[in-house]
């Protein structure tokens, strides 16, 4: 072990407090919405003599790119996740609860809200098939539905794997973090040498597991513990060097479009916008005890999975209401990315969040709903992979009835597997005390 690594694994234990970091959850809360907003954007609906033509507003777009410097957010909430779930985690074992419960736990949490989505929406394109919706509006509906699925496989696949990183943090916290990055790395550097995007996908571990570990190290305190300077230092550089990968023609200046394969321009937003969270740490804790500003993230935070997994249904749904209704009025609706089409924006935006808000009520029961007893280790192995099987089903073969189908059953058999043959009263106490 190295005198750096040595020194940084020998810092002191983070003592954790008994209430939540309001200022952590606001930030989150505002990366779902950001979420939500983006991809309303990217909602294009025009009507022709052919029937209703659904394409990405954004596609081809000058605002695209200034717009993703402001709205690529899935780095930031990565490192937020690593956070909340380091700080569960530490938490639950500190009463007593054990490595194993703590993932079923997050397994209930991610898959239960999946699947009574998929299950609806699998139901609703049945019902259209049905009544003679055309299969290609129907297959372009399943495809839009499925993208935004991506991290619900990836957050599965991060939280399942929490306690073991959080473990290698504890022991090589820079070993870790710098293991996960060369690898991303290296990732970036195939895909780059041989002009096959396909490889970028092992960066769909690689990429954000290194982000959820940065997560840990402002978790326990590292981060800010460093002087401002430095972690101003850290942020700038982070800055220029994803500037500079753009400019010579590493990385797109579509900071969207280093999602899909992500590439490490993802790291580089994710270090600036970390060092820059802790900077303004202190003021967010702040802004986030005001009534309304602590009313919205308690509101989102209570169910912020499900407005992630119903945020594509209600925009489908609005889309395909938008078409219906410039149909049978004989209204032209705005071309994509023009001038009355901005005009509009306000209100389709503010119809989104609030359609969303209100599915997102009753269905919030959903995220913590909890199973009495949590598996074997092994299981709990077996029951991540049948549940990431499920989401890459969704995402390579696409949303259709039977895909649906298909994912609804292997999501049934991920819960059940997950849970324990036998019921312990010691592992109903470690479920129960799993939460955050």
């Amino acid at each position: 072990m190295t005198t750096v690594e040595q020194r940084t694994a020998a810092a002191p234990a983070p003592s954790f407090p008994s209430v939540r970091d309001t200022g952590i959850d606001l930030v989150r809360a505002l990366c779902v919405v950001a979420v939500v907003v983006l991809h309303a954007l990217m909602v294009g609906v025009t009507v022709t003599d052919d029937g209703p033509l659904f394409a990405n507003a954004s596609e081809g777009t000058w605002w695209i790119s200034p717009l993703s410097w402001l709205m690529q957010v899935m780095p930031l909430f990565f490192v937020i996740g690593g956070f909340a779930g380091w700080t569960a985690y530490r938490r639950a074992r500190a009463q007593g609860g054990t490595a194993s419960s703590f993932v079923a736990g997050r397994l209930q949490r991610l898959l239960i809200p999946a699947l009574a989505v998929i299950a609806t929406v699998g139901a609703a394109l049945l019902v259209l098939a049905a009544v003679g919706v055309p299969a290609d509006l129907l297959h372009i509906a399943g495809y839009r539905y499925g993208q935004p699925l991506w991290f619900l496989g990836v957050f599965l696949l991060c939280q399942a794997l929490l306690p073991a990183l959080a473990a290698a943090h504890e022991r090589f916290p820079l070993v870790t973090i710098g293991t996960l990055t060369l690898a991303a790395i290296a990732v970036d550097a195939l895909r780059l040498s041989t002009g096959v995007d396909g490889f970028g996908f092992l960066n769909l571990a690689f990429a954000w597991l290194a982000l959820q570990q940065l997560g840990f190290f402002l978790a326990d305190g590292r981060i800010d513990a460093l002087d401002r300077r430095t972690r101003i230092v850290v942020a700038a550089t982070g800055v220029v060097v994803l500037a500079t990968t753009m400019a010579a023609g590493i990385h797109s200046p579509d900071l969207i479009a280093n999602i899909n394969p992500p590439t490490t321009a993802l790291l580089l937003v994710g270090i600036a916008h970390t060092m820059l969270l802790s900077l303004f740490r202190d003021r967010l804790s702040a802004w986030s005890r005001r009534p309304g500003l602590a009313a919205f993230q308690r509101f989102v935070n209570a169910r912020a999975m499900t407005v992630y997994l119903w945020h594509m249904p209600v925009l489908l749904a609005m889309a395909g209401g938008a078409a219906l209704f410039a149909i049978a009025s004989q209204t032209a609706l705005p071309e994509p990315s023009g001038s009355e089409w901005w005009l509009t924006r306000p209100l389709w935006l503010a119809t989104v969040l609030g359609i969303t808000a209100l599915v997102s009520v009753p269905l919030a029961v959903l995220e913590t709903r909890r199973t009495p007893a949590a598996a074997s280790g092994r299981r709990l192995t077996v029951a991540t992979l049948i549940g990431l099987n499920a989401v890459v089903l969704l995402l390579v073969v696409g949303t259709n009835p039977l895909t649906a189908l298909i994912a609804v059953l292997l999501i049934l058999l991920a819960l059940r597997t997950a849970r324990a043959s036998v019921t312990s009263g010691s592992t109903r106490n470690d479920a129960a005390r799993i939460r955050g």
